[in-house]
């Protein structure tokens, strides 16, 4: 493990603690114009979301009762109304992003599909991170108004779902994760900023609570001229 991940740990809470909890609950409002382009504007608006922080299952229902589930080990993700009748599902969803660029519209699974294996993937963090079969390297640091924040590029494992096998994370002075930059194999791997703005501290794990996710411009820096994604996570509860 290197100096600059158990840093990145401690300030996030420390592996004792997030050994010590399973399941967190929360409220996620999505917003932006992505939802809409890709052909769901109804993904806008807020979810209560319950996710298990050590494997990847998550489920996300919104007021009127729709739910979309992921559960990685399954390899499945279903979309049910509110009286339980199946609106769509898919069977190893990633495979059906075959050949798609950032143009593709997409089905309902699997823009279901996205949002939870991505939503997922940001809770654990970085905690996921000491996963096995993830590997760490510490990289340069991003220089972005005034501030030097260090780089880690990170492996996931196989049987993680990510946006694309290594993605890179930088963290401030505080050890705590202000941007990372992925290419989404779903979305033709297009190159992504994703910043997270604050953090709250729940019985002692941190959780970032807003991320605003951009396009990423040829020399590293975000378009900020719109934000296609926005997340606000608010309610947040740990067991």
């Amino acid at each position: 493990m290197t100096d600059l991940l158990t840093k990145v740990l401690d300030a996030h809470g420390g592996l004792d603690r997030y050994r010590s909890i399973s399941t967190m609950t929360l409220d996620i409002e999505y917003s932006g114009p992505f939802w809409d382009f890709k052909g769901h504007p109804d993904f806008a608006g807020t979810e209560q979301v319950v996710a298990d922080l050590h494997s990847q299952k998550i489920s996300q229902r919104r007021p009127d009762g729709r739910t979309v589930e992921f559960d990685r080990a399954k390899s499945l993700v279903t979309v049910t109304s509110a009286d339980g009748t199946i609106l769509d599902k898919l069977e190893n969803p990633r495979a059906t992003f075959e050949g798609y660029t950032s143009e593709t519209k997409w089905g309902l699974a699997q823009m279901a599909y996205f949002r939870c294996y991505a939503t997922w993937h940001y809770l654990p963090e970085p905690f996921l991170f000491a996963w096995p079969g993830a590997s760490t390297e510490e990289v340069a640091p991003w220089v972005e108004d005034g501030q030097s924040w260090r780089g880690l590029d990170v492996t996931f494992p196989d049987h993680v779902d990510t946006h694309n096998e290594t993605q890179r994370y930088y963290f401030d002075d505080d050890g705590l994760l202000r941007r990372m930059d992925y290419q989404p194999v779903v979305n033709g791997y297009s190159p992504t900023a994703h910043y997270v703005t604050a953090h709250t501290k729940i019985d002692g794990f941190v959780v970032p609570t807003k991320r605003n996710i951009y396009i990423r411009q040829e020399d590293g820096t975000p378009d900020r001229s719109w934000i296609p994604i926005e997340l606000t996570l608010s309610n947040i509860s740990i067991k």
